[in-house]
């Protein structure tokens, strides 16, 4: 399927919008990953670890929201748009992305 976060697609012609369709993941770091980006932090550099993670929960919200447009019957989803977010405190980060587009059928 293809997704894009351009309005449309070069060569292909939107039939019709079947709707908003989005993803959402929401993944747990652990103490460990959490100390050590903390030193990351510090010393400066990038963290693996963060970046690891990220990369699964994007991956998974992008699955959840092709899924749904599958259901909904589309070719492809148009206007994709990807949000991360970082929620926790001092003991437990979360990473968050959520992913909406709007799934299209293609002619």
């Amino acid at each position: 399927m293809i997704m894009t976060t351009t309005s449309g697609i070069e060569g292909k012609r939107i039939v019709s919008y079947l709707g908003i369709v989005s993803g959402e993941s929401i993944m747990g770091t652990n103490i460990f990953k959490d100390l050590f980006a903390g030193v990351r932090d510090i010393v400066g550099g990038r963290s693996a670890a963060y970046e690891e993670e990220i990369a699964k929960a994007r991956e998974s919200a992008l699955f959840e929201m092709r899924a749904r447009a599958q259901a909904a019957g589309a070719d492809a989803i148009v206007g994709v748009n990807l949000d991360t977010e970082s929620i926790g405190g001092d003991s437990r980060t979360l990473l968050m992305v959520s992913v909406s587009g709007t799934a299209v059928k293609l002619g």
